[in-house]
């Protein structure tokens, strides 16, 4: 099952009383893809939709649409093609099927929930958030879509719009947005399951960042390690390490001793133990001695 099926199985368990069926409804019936003077057509590949419509119509009306579902089991539709309904549906719920726009008249006694289920039956979609946060409306014309993000808007969520060929599509990327509108839709599982995949990834994520990190660091130490040592073996071949201080020669011998460590762990190992910086500081006078030798061409002499 993908998660946007989830997400109908739960809304429709919701709908279980008349107003929010008959704002369920006006919500299919609105954003529905065919809706005209002659002909009203749900159409949906959920088993969840398909056994709502019916149960919505009975409640409503007092009578069902034809149901026409194809051999290969996939779409069903259902139909209004007796002219009495049809009136009836466009004198009950006030739509102009060559202007349709939203009348926040037909959503009474806290039912908005209940019309944005609908139109989320009829033409909402959400993509595994596994994959990605992505949930989209594809609406069936710009007045459509624009009354439709003025719905989200009043519980703070603003979508974003695009036009994909006739259709208008209304789409949510944010997931903190998502989980609102799963919710306020009803389907409060499904939005904890997207909480804890996205607390499952930030955590991933996290854990990537820390290795990233850590492998950095060890790199670091490792070629700052590699550049002392070389260092200190040129002092060494040129009798130089001997004229210096017995703190540095001891900070060299250490890191002769233990190429691994970093300037933190060999100034602890010191007699007097130091901080790193004073271990860095120790180094540095190496290194400015062996970049003289290099500069002056002393390992070219002793080849």
């Amino acid at each position: 099952m993908s998660f946007s099926d989830e997400v109908r199985t739960e809304i429709r368990r919701t709908i279980n009383d008349r107003d929010k069926r008959f704002a369920c409804l006006y919500g299919m019936l609105l954003y529905t893809r065919l809706f005209n003077e002659t002909q009203i057509c749900i159409q949906s590949e959920s088993a969840e939709v398909a056994e709502l419509v019916p149960k919505l119509f009975r409640t409503v009306f007092g009578e069902e649409p034809f149901s026409d579902e194809k051999e290969d089991g996939g779409l069903v539709s259902f139909t209004v093609n007796d002219t009495e309904l049809a009136e009836k549906i466009m004198s009950t719920y006030k739509i102009n099927p060559s202007d349709r726009r939203l009348n926040i008249d037909n959503i009474a006694n806290n039912s908005t929930g209940a019309f944005l289920a609908g139109v989320f039956l009829v033409c909402g979609s959400v993509i595994d958030p596994n994959k990605e946060y992505h949930l989209e409306f594809v609406t069936p014309s710009a007045a459509l879509c624009s009354d439709l993000n003025a719905v989200l808007s009043e519980f703070g969520v603003s979508g974003r719009t695009i036009q994909r060929k006739k259709s208008f599509v209304l789409y949510l990327k944010d997931s903190e947005c998502i989980e609102d509108t799963l919710t306020f839709m009803g389907a409060q599982q499904c939005t904890i399951d997207l909480m804890n995949i996205k607390i499952r990834k930030d955590m991933r994520n996290k854990a990537n960042r820390l290795r990233n990190c850590d492998e950095a660091n060890i790199n670091k130490v490792v070629n700052a390690a590699m550049r002392q040592t070389e260092d200190i073996l040129l002092l060494m071949k040129h009798n130089e390490l001997d004229s210096l201080s017995p703190e540095i020669q001891e900070a060299a011998k250490l890191r002769l001793e233990n190429p691994e460590l970093s300037l933190k762990e060999i100034g602890e190992l010191l007699t007097v133990p130091i901080g790193r910086s004073g271990v860095n500081h120790r180094f540095q006078k190496i290194a400015a001695i062996a970049k003289e030798l290099r500069e002056h061409g002393a390992e070219k002499d002793t080849e």
